[in-house]
């Protein structure tokens, strides 16, 4: 039934289904209009990452907004007047930007130091470096010595100057993550209804909307304040940092991505296909087939809604590759059977071809589906995503390449084939047959040692990894945090909440329950900075200020530091309680607030980490911190918590390991039971996947031996390299067994898969290896090492099948002992 409806769709109205097929790329064409990309910190995070939630209750509670860092060297130093004019003259530019909400820079600074007044008067008649009469000389002595704005807004040396432009909160945003959030923790918790369900896909819809619309702004905020930086630039030299920035520019390195993977893929898929077959039309129709697969694919995600992200961004290219292997395999098998069978008629040799690829296709693509679909494992939700749109990508590459592929043949090609280099000639399948057949010990001993040194350098995998080092030297994401990095204190933020007992005012007012809550703090604050308290946190902060691996560190103990300077004694409970009331509200909000909430009766210590730092192992850092707080500063386990992007960052470096074993584990079952369900054969099961998981254990391997960390591309190397490998080992036994049949001798055997399917697999794996090679183009150094070292994978995989599987074969003889002899 299925076989006669399939050959009136391919041969009988094979025009017909060219004409639907042109429907569907139309549509495809006008859905990609919808097609859209993500950067945002969302796709990077571990969904329901508990700490997460817990950040984003910190920041909320002590008013953490949004920021980009501008690094400020000027070409002569600040005590000149021109400089602090050219620095006001930059800072009004981007206050009157409408998304800035506030500028701190070097001349925005209270100097305390300038008079001899008393405290309190200097405190609400501070100046700044601004000021003309100011002695600039003394007032910048003063800010390179502070112990709150030394390594903020100024570096050690004096030469660079940090300006923070905080970006006015985004108020619709926020509320869409509070109920995205809502959603999410109610459907881990209780479940959703059928209603909550539906009400949640139509905000997610809309939530995606706002998202694309925020990011569109958010580059467009990018650009305008990149186009003020220009302007200043002769005068001094001004490099952009900050995590909208990064967002944006990660978003261009997608885009730059996808068109620069794509195309180059493309090209060489030309020039491959030339070199096969030497004739113009058997370059067009697999290079249509290829095209078609991707543009339905872009229409597909379109259509779903669904975004592509730094991880996934290769996915065209990915899909020509193996889109291409396909065809490859399809059309040299059909341009086979012309030559071995004259008298087939076209019509006969498409079905025929189909008939005998559909199996080994069919498998070859389950397997890669099921390496894909491994990845789903990791909990990583860019990772899991590129599996899930992987696996569409090649349920659309298969069905193009039997549907289009075949019609294409039947309605362009000729009767007779002419011009098609001849495929069963290939010095190299010679060479590599000839070798298996005579050196079985060195093909052993080299498959032997290989394993053993790929599983010592597995050993040594670590998961460590910066993210400045994600970039190249020359981008500016790199230079800027390069810049905050060794000049402005570090760049990786980190909080220490410090819990002190709750106490609760007491009032004999019977009225004190009309009282707002500003009033009652106000009234609580009168006795909440006691000495112990202010002890606590200059010792956490002296604590963390020791630890080489981090830079900047505030807390309240850096203003109370310089109060007490000032003061010339160290300041009691009430001195400190009278000086809280008495400063004023702008200086409150900016250096106080921030690190001390009275209603929680908690203090906050924030610090950067430098995160260029070669030996910088965040993970143990985390727990010395943890340990040393508890152990060596005498704090219970209760009354401190740390949040922050370093602790997001990780939870995701440490998610690593966990899901490269989830995920091979799962590839190597899913390949197994796929080849014995294949094969109905365990010791061919076992012979099939051997070459493939030493490809894929050497790469990880050499990953280790070179000491280069796991990130989110390089975990899916090995599975990948499984799961597409595997595809030549499936087509290799596939035809072995099949024309071990006719032959009945193994070596022969041999010698007429290697001048056969062995030329496919040498094609099909050249154009896969160079179509990796292609990824060396991004900026994106993960996927520099994805498109590498899946390439050399791939390569030894290539020659793993085509010597060491023949040689198990051989060996094993999983078709039968009756070797008959040939001459």
């Amino acid at each position: 039934m299925w076989s006669y409806i399939y050959k009136k769709l391919i041969i009988d109205f094979s025009k017909l289904t060219l004409i639907l097929l042109s429907t569907i790329v139309i549509f495809s064409f006008y859905q990609a209009k919808n097609f859209n990309l993500d950067a945002s910190s969302d796709a990077l995070l571990l969904e329901g990452d508990k700490d997460l939630k817990y950040l984003r209750e910190v920041n909320e509670r002590y008013g953490t907004k949004d920021f980009l860092v501008l690094t400020y060297t000027p070409v002569s130093n600040f005590e000149e007047k021109e400089t602090i004019l050219n620095l006001q003259l930059l800072k009004s530019k981007i206050e009157k930007l409408t998304w800035v909400d506030s500028v701190i820079t070097l001349i925005d600074v209270p100097l305390l130091k300038s008079t001899d007044e008393g405290l309190m008067d200097r405190l609400k008649n501070y100046k700044t470096l601004a000021y003309p009469e100011i002695d600039r000389k003394r007032g910048f002595e003063e800010i390179l010595n502070s112990p709150i704005y030394k390594n903020y807004v100024i570096s050690e040396d004096g030469k660079t100057s940090g300006i923070v432009v905080y970006l006015k909160k985004d108020e619709r945003l926020a509320e869409y993550i509070k109920i995205k959030d809502k959603y999410y923790n109610q459907s881990i918790d209780s479940g959703l209804t059928k209603e909550e369900e539906i009400n949640y896909k139509k905000f997610l819809k809309e939530y995606e909307e706002y998202k694309n619309l925020y990011n569109l702004r958010n580059s467009q905020n990018i650009a305008e304040i990149r186009d003020v930086i220009n302007k200043y630039g002769e005068s001094a030299k001004i490099h952009l940092g900050g995590i909208p920035m990064i967002a944006d520019d990660m978003m261009s390195f997608i885009k730059s991505d996808i068109i620069v993977f794509g195309a180059g893929v493309f090209i060489f898929i030309i020039f491959t296909l030339w070199f096969i077959f030497r004739d113009f039309k058997w370059v067009v129709i697999p290079l249509l087939g290829c095209a078609t697969s991707v543009v339905i694919m872009v229409g597909l995600l379109g259509f779903i809604g669904w975004k592509v992200t730094v991880i996934s961004s290769n996915f065209i290219a990915l899909m020509l590759i193996l889109n291409m292997a396909m065809n490859i395999h399809l059309t040299v098998r059909y341009l086979q059977l012309k030559k071995e069978f004259p008298h087939f008629s076209k019509e006969e040799a498409v079905l025929e071809a189909c008939k005998k690829m559909m199996l080994p296709i069919l498998y070859t693509v389950l397997t890669t589906i099921c390496a894909f679909l491994s990845l789903i494992f990791s909990e990583i939700k860019p990772i899991i995503d590129f599996g899930w749109m992987m696996t569409l990508g090649l349920i659309v590459s298969l069905s193009v390449t039997f549907i289009l592929l075949p019609s294409m043949i039947n309605s362009f090609s000729s009767e007779n084939i002419i011009n098609v280099k001849d495929t069963e000639k290939s010095i190299i399948t010679s060479l590599l047959a000839s070798f298996t057949k005579k050196d079985s010990f060195i093909i052993l001993t080299m498959a032997s040692i290989i394993l053993i040194s790929s599983i010592i350098g597995i050993l040594k995998l670590e998961v460590e990894n910066s993210f400045i080092n994600y970039f190249d030297k020359e981008t500016e994401i790199y230079k800027g945090m390069k810049k905050i990095d060794d000049d402005l204190g570090g760049t990786t933020p980190l909080n220490i909440i410090i819990k002190f007992p709750s106490a609760k005012v007491e009032s004999d007012d019977d009225f004190s329950e009309w009282e707002d809550d500003k009033d009652k703090n106000e009234d609580k604050s009168k006795y909440w900075f006691t000495r112990d308290k202010m002890d606590k946190i200059i010792k956490v902060h002296d604590y963390l200020d020791s630890l080489p691996e981090i830079g900047k560190v505030l807390s309240f103990g850096s203003i109370l530091r310089v109060a007490e300077d000032l003061n010339k004694k160290k300041l009691q409970s009430l001195e400190i309680a009278v000086l809280y009331s008495k400063i004023p509200e702008e200086i409150k909000k900016e250096i106080i607030s921030p690190y001390i909430s009275v209603e929680k009766d908690e203090a906050r210590i924030a610090v950067r980490i430098k995160d260029s730092l070669e030996n910088l192992r965040r993970n143990e850092l985390i727990n010395k911190i943890n340990n040393d707080l508890n152990t060596k500063l005498g704090f219970k386990k209760e009354e401190y918590k740390l949040a922050g992007v370093l602790i997001l960052f990780n939870n995701l470096l440490q998610s690593l390991f966990k899901s490269q074993i989830l995920t091979l584990g799962v590839v190597i079952l899913g390949i197994f039971a796929m080849f014995f369900i294949l094969f109905r054969n365990i010791t061919l099961s076992l012979i099939g996947i051997v070459p493939n998981f030493i490809a894929a254990f050497f790469i990880l391997g050499i990953i280790g031996m070179m000491g280069i960390p796991l990130d989110m591309m390089t975990i899916t190397i090995a599975a990948i390299t499984i799961g597409i490998a595997v595809d030549n080992s499936i087509h290799y036994i596939y035809r072995f067994k099949e024309e071990y049949k006719k032959i009945n001798n193994y070596n022969k055997t041999l010698d007429r898969c290697h001048s056969t399917v062995g030329i496919a697999i040498l094609n099909t794996s050249i154009t896969i290896v160079f179509g990796f090679s292609i990824l060396v183009l991004s900026n994106f150094i993960p996927t520099i090492y994805f498109g590498v070292f899946t390439g050399i994978a791939m390569l030894l995989a290539m020659i793993s099948v085509l010597t060491l599987l023949p040689k198990l074969l051989i060996i094993y003889k999983p078709f039968g002992q009756n070797d008959k002899k040939l001459t």
